[in-house]
């Protein structure tokens, strides 16, 4: 299952992050669909009910729209069918947050949009989940190897290259802000410069459109889809978000039109492609969002390592030209505030990936 995500990118840097190739080889940035970048709320502790980044075919909102053509939009988290009856989504008597690959096509709930080509790719920094102990469960963040490339390869074991891929990462940002950091295309179909930040998890999923009967705002909304576990994460769980790893995967997956859906579902598979480490039970509770939530701890003692302290610091730290906490990390309901503290250094792929805080823009 999936019950928890983080995705704390600001708008932004979402788009950026998501940039993708069209047919002519040419990189391209999505663009938000009209005030859904308002809507979204960066967040360390994302449950069900609120509103994620979901990237999707531009031609679900403009039928004219080219075939490869990609969409960000906010969506709420649990598909509501667009044939659902009651007046107010919340009154559903079952959970649709995730969705088994093996019964999609037995469920109306998600056969309906499955045949309508209402496929979708849920983004984020990587998702929680916990593992049954003894007297307890021990949460894990897991995610996408972070890797010099930005691919989901085989993670580095030499930490000495590890620094050096974060220190790069970090030069090459800064170089991408000094110019504007587009992605709009050049006169020779590349982008300025691409993405060297950290790669968005990306899943598979479903969407639907549900309108109150009594007529008002269209309730867009999203389940995330499941498969078997991997073997490296099957001591934690027995399923797994539907992950999509790379470009090609992505684009086939929302390609509607020229990828059917026999087709399309044959890219659910299990993938051995994440990486994991226990995190603070912190996460337990929804409420709770704050960068403890992401860093790492010693299982053993429940508690953070030395390490994890200074991806804390780096995660609190608000430089002049990166975004406050207060600004882009908030719950649903309240914001969070951060304090400022100097980034130190720090070892292993994910801390040395967010020590290069000073990457990250103001969100407007």
């Amino acid at each position: 299952m999936c019950g928890r995500t983080a995705c704390t990118l600001a708008p932004d840097e979402v788009s950026r992050a998501c940039s993708y190739r069209s047919r002519g080889g040419q990189r391209r940035q999505p663009r938000w669909r009209d005030g859904d970048a308002d809507k979204y709320r960066p967040s360390y502790n994302k449950s069900p009910q609120s509103t994620s980044p979901v990237l999707l075919s531009q031609r679900h909102f403009d039928k004219d729209a080219p075939v490869d053509e990609c969409v960000l939009a906010s969506m709420r988290w649990g598909l509501v069918p667009a044939w659902f009856k009651e007046d107010d989504p919340r009154k559903m008597q079952y959970s649709t947050s995730n969705c088994r690959s093996e019964n999609i096509l037995e469920k109306k709930s998600y056969k309906s949009p499955l045949n309508k080509g209402q496929r979708c790719v849920i983004l984020a920094d990587g998702f929680y989940e916990w593992r049954r102990e003894e007297k307890s469960k021990q949460p894990f963040f897991i995610y996408f190897p972070q890797t010099p490339s930005g691919s989901s390869q085989e993670k580095t074991e030499d930490q000495d290259d590890l620094a050096t891929s974060a220190q790069s990462k970090e030069t090459s940002e800064r170089a991408c802000s000094a110019e504007g950091g587009a992605f709009d295309s050049t006169e020779e179909g590349e982008a300025p410069c691409e993405w060297t930040g950290w790669r968005l998890l990306t899943m598979a999923g479903l969407f639907d459109c549900w309108t109150p009967p009594g007529g008002g705002e269209a309730l867009y909304t999203y389940s995330v889809i499941t498969v078997n576990a991997s073997p490296n994460l099957q001591s934690i769980h027995d399923r797994m978000p539907a992950v999509l790893d790379g470009e090609e995967e992505v684009r086939r997956w929302l390609d509607f039109g020229e990828v059917k859906s026999p087709d399309a579902l044959k890219l659910l598979q299990t993938k051995n492609s994440l990486t994991f480490h226990p995190v603070s039970s912190l996460v337990n509770n929804s409420r709770n969002n704050s960068a403890e939530c992401l860093q790492p701890v010693d299982p053993g003692c429940k508690k953070p390592t030395a390490s994890s302290k200074r991806m804390m610091s780096w995660l609190t730290s608000s430089a002049p030209t990166k975004r406050k906490e207060s600004d882009c990390c908030e719950s649903e309901q309240q914001q969070q505030k951060g304090k400022s503290k100097t980034p130190l250094k720090s070892t292993g792929a994910l801390q040395l990936w967010l020590q290069g805080a000073n990457k990250k823009p103001k969100t407007n």
